[in-house]
């Protein structure tokens, strides 16, 4: 083995969180327990994520191993085609032996402590190399730390190194913007007003983008273009106030006025909405969806989906099809159809019966599991609680978007319930960094609940 070169030996949860973690090291070297091996043989069966992973994993050593190479010198980790990964001049090691480090303290038989031992064994073996345990398992972390094994969790998967740097889709100045900025045109399109301003040092924009001038001369506006030397505000629509309502819903705040002008607008094709309870983000987005389904024809109906993760206890498995098994996880989407629908108090029991039947039969509730290989026309689709939702998970439901088809993914990252994602690897935080250079993608986040007064001091006190 080099000298040169860190040696990081991998947990099993680490590659079956992540199968190209392989090819991400850099130059450093990588070394695989012989109980790693066995783990991922035992969980490479069934449909679920997880098994996916693990069956790319084995296709990875596979192919590495297909050249005959010796085991002692170690497998160079080529990258497979297809992968964009700045790939180093590291090797790839396995456990060949009996890895029993001297002196070791006794320690059960079970899978961690196996792969503790192999970890004791290559610092012995390779005094002056730096090895690390790279784990996802935080309790064993605490035990390498005791027995004096440098431990990490694994980073690469994340979208961003704090939750703080998250994209917000908000800028917000004082009056003094305008002084800063000169104004190089401004013109009237199809009854909205355009302003052509010029960049400063130092600034950031984006497409899509919100910007809220307080003051006296305040202003809400969105960012439609960015160039090198310039950018061009469009002055947003004000749903604020009943005329202007969407579906009998108003905005009750400046974030929820941008998030109704991003849902609105037929160019934009991903929206994200980022918010805590009662801030309304799946009111304001399935009234867009209603008004654009039923009162322009712009999509042909809406489907709602979420990831099927228990706050509690499973329930275990339900009868009847896949809508029916579905409903216990859509109360969100129905609680939010009452309100809709009791916004008439002219039509009577009969006309919100006939209404709520029409809502029914435009609004389809679909399971995450049966989407791959699906392709949505003219939908609009809502993935709701998306910060349950992996990466890959997030890739595979928007490429089922085909033509004419809107996306909309509702979460709140400080709400995860799925095991082994974080606010800075859900896929809901990726989808905000990755598009948010997309000029047909929108992003806000809603800071102020609406609820009511009771959940908005639960919010905050408990």
């Amino acid at each position: 083995m080099s000298e040169a070169r860190r040696l990081y030996l991998l947990d099993t949860n680490v590659l079956m969180h992540d199968p190209t973690a392989l090819f991400r090291f850099e130059e450093h070297d990588i070394f695989l327990p012989m109980v790693v091996l066995e783990e991922l043989d035992a969980a490479k069966k069934g449909m679920t994520e997880v098994a996916r992973n693990v069956r790319q994993v084995s296709r990875f050593i596979g192919e590495m191993m297909n050249g005959g190479h010796d085991l002692d010198d170690g497998l160079p980790l080529i990258m497979p085609e297809g992968l964009n990964i700045g790939i180093g001049s590291g090797r790839l090691y396995f456990q060949t032996g009996s890895d029993e480090a001297e002196g070791a303290v006794s320690l059960q038989a079970k899978a961690d402590n196996e792969i503790l031992r192999a970890a004791m064994h290559l610092s012995q073996r390779h005094p002056d190399r730096d090895v690390v345990l790279v784990s996802k398992d935080i309790n064993l972390r605490i035990k390498a730390a005791i027995h004096g094994i440098p431990a990490e969790d694994y980073h690469n998967d994340r979208a961003l190194d704090d939750l703080s740097l998250l994209y917000s889709g908000l800028n917000e100045h004082d009056n003094d913007f305008w002084e800063r900025h000169a104004i190089r045109d401004s013109w009237t399109e199809s009854g909205n007003t355009f302003y052509r301003l010029g960049r400063i040092e130092n600034d950031d924009w984006h497409p899509n983008q919100c910007l809220r001038l307080t003051g006296q001369n305040g202003m809400e506006a969105i960012v439609r273009a960015v160039t090198d030397e310039d950018f061009v505000l469009q002055v947003a629509t004000d749903y604020a106030h009943g005329p202007h309502g969407v579906w009998g819903i108003t905005a009750r705040n400046p974030e929820q006025n941008f998030a109704l002008n991003l849902l609105m607008d037929p160019d934009i094709d991903f929206v994200t909405l980022l918010g805590t309870a009662g801030t309304g983000k799946t009111l304001l987005t399935l009234a867009a969806g209603l008004a654009q389904t039923l009162d322009e024809p712009i999509y042909r109906e809406i489907i709602m989906t979420r990831a099927t993760v228990s706050v509690g206890e499973d329930i275990g498995y339900l009868p009847g099809t896949e809508e029916e098994k579905m409903s216990p996880w859509m109360g969100a989407l129905t609680d939010n159809l009452e309100v809709l629908t009791e916004s008439d108090d002219h039509a009577g029991d009969w006309g919100r019966a006939v209404t709520n039947d029409l809502l029914t039969s435009r609004v389809k509730i679909r399971s995450l599991n049966f989407m791959r290989g699906r392709t949505f026309l003219n939908r609009y689709l809502i993935i709701d609680e998306a910060q349950n939702i992996t990466p890959k998970q997030m890739k595979t439901l928007i490429t089922r978007a085909g033509p004419g088809t809107k996306i909309v993914c509702l979460g709140n990252v400080e709400q995860i319930d799925t095991p082994y994602l974080t606010e800075t690897t859900s896929g809901l935080t990726f989808a905000v960094d990755r598009f948010k250079h997309w000029p047909h993608s929108g992003h806000i986040t809603l800071r102020r609940g609406e609820r009511s007064r009771l959940a908005d001091f639960a919010s905050e006190a408990l």
